[in-house]
């Protein structure tokens, strides 16, 4: 006999079963999970409708004396009335989770649940501004060492020699950098450490808006005021001894654009004495010869290194820290420094520092992340110390001694 025909059920006839029990599971799940307060509010609205019931037989019985009733009793009547409808249609709100939100209302004398989940709109931040480097293109540059600053020099200060070089004619706006020059010029003009400079409205940062630990009045030294200048980039420090100095902010500026100058620097131009504007700008390459000529100064190098210092402020003894967190290192020899910041400049730093026996100055400018340009420091640190351990004059002693052997 031929083998009997299996029959295939299809999985179509249960479709009703199976949308029944969805929707039971639904309406199991929004009342015992979603709404946990859903039961107490039926309760509360079953109480409303016997009130509103027994409401509806007073104004029945009432009707037949309606026509008797002073017009103000009947008038409070219609308000009671009315109000007690008003309750009849009232909605409650009840939440289920952040996102979930019940409305139970009265409709013919049933319940109705409705369950709403509101969709979360995120506000997407505003993009970063860009730098000036970053606008020039400068961030598109590629490097050996893959560094993150858009414009960067290393060289070699007793011999000259550049070792690494990106962008380095590149004018950028310098931020803080500034403040180095700013304390060399102050350095070098001897005026008394010991002579009282109080903090003015003038000195306030009315160009970003910074804040700043020395509210207007303070009183310090001359002296105190060019250590956090150029050890905690002090912006009111900077601003007081320029306006303080013989003939004010502009003739410092002058002065600052003067030195700059006769120092070299071709492609430098200060307007303020902080680095808080970005016509504050200079190149590499120039920036190079302010460490150079700044690591000669003794004052400049023993204030920038400085890893803290406190002052006395009124009854307040303040702590300020260096900006340069390889100041405290102990792996670094640094001889000078400097860090900046401020939008249109990205993180900057300048040094002179010893590395393999060598004196070197570096540059980095433009730089993106808080940590950036300290970490492209370490890299150039661990390039030198693989690729020029020796001094031009070891390399050329040990050149001597294989020609002679």
């Amino acid at each position: 006999m031929p083998e009997a025909r299996r029959h295939r059920v299809s999985s179509r006839r249960f479709l009703p079963a199976f949308r029944l029990v969805a929707v039971a599971l639904i309406a199991v799940y929004s009342t015992a999970f979603l709404l946990p307060e859903a039961q107490a509010a039926k309760k509360h609205e079953a109480a409303v409708a016997k009130k509103s019931q027994a409401a509806g037989d007073s104004r029945a019985r009432g009707a037949k004396n309606i026509a008797q009733a002073p017009r103000g009793a009947s008038a409070k009547r219609g308000a009671k009335v009315e109000k007690v409808a008003r309750a009849d249609k009232a909605d409650r709100v009840v939440r289920g989770g952040r996102n979930v939100v019940a409305t139970i209302r009265q409709r013919g004398g049933r319940t109705v649940v409705a369950v709403q989940r509101r969709s979360i709109v995120r506000v997407a931040e505003a993009p970063p501004r860009l730098s000036f480097g970053q606008m020039a293109g400068l961030n598109h540059t590629e490097d050996a060492l893959d560094l993150k600053s858009n414009a960067a020099l290393v060289i070699d200060q007793d011999t000259r020699e550049v070792l690494f070089s990106k962008n380095d004619h590149a004018v950028l706006p310098i931020a803080s950098l500034t403040k180095l020059m700013t304390g060399l010029i102050m350095s070098e003009a001897r005026l008394p450490n010991e002579e009282l400079i109080t903090i003015a409205q003038d000195d306030v940062d009315t160009e970003k808006h910074s804040s700043s630990r020395l509210v207007v009045g303070t009183t310090l030294s001359r002296g105190e005021l060019l250590h956090l200048a150029l050890m905690s980039s002090e912006n009111r420090a900077a601003h007081a001894l320029a306006r303080t100095y013989p003939g004010g902010t502009a003739t410092f500026v002058s002065v600052m654009n003067a030195k700059a100058r006769l120092l070299g620097m071709k492609d430098t131009r200060y307007v303020e004495p902080t680095g808080l504007s970005f016509n504050n700008q200079s190149s590499a390459q120039d920036l190079a010869l302010l460490v150079n000529a700044a690591s000669a100064d003794a004052t400049v190098r023993e204030l920038s290194t400085s890893p803290t210092y406190q002052v006395e402020v009124g009854n307040r003894l303040l702590q300020f820290n260096t900006t340069n967190r390889l100041v405290k290192n102990p792996d670094w020899d640094i001889g000078v420094q400097k860090t900046g910041f401020i939008n249109e400049a990205g993180q900057c730093l300048v040094m002179q520092t010893k590395i393999a026996g060598r004196k070197l100055i570096m540059v980095f400018l433009d730089s993106t992340g808080k940590l950036s340009r300290i970490g492209d420091a370490e890299r150039v640190r661990r390039w030198v110390e693989a690729t020029h351990l020796m001094s031009p004059a070891a390399r050329q002693n040990v050149a001597t001694a294989e020609v002679a052997s």
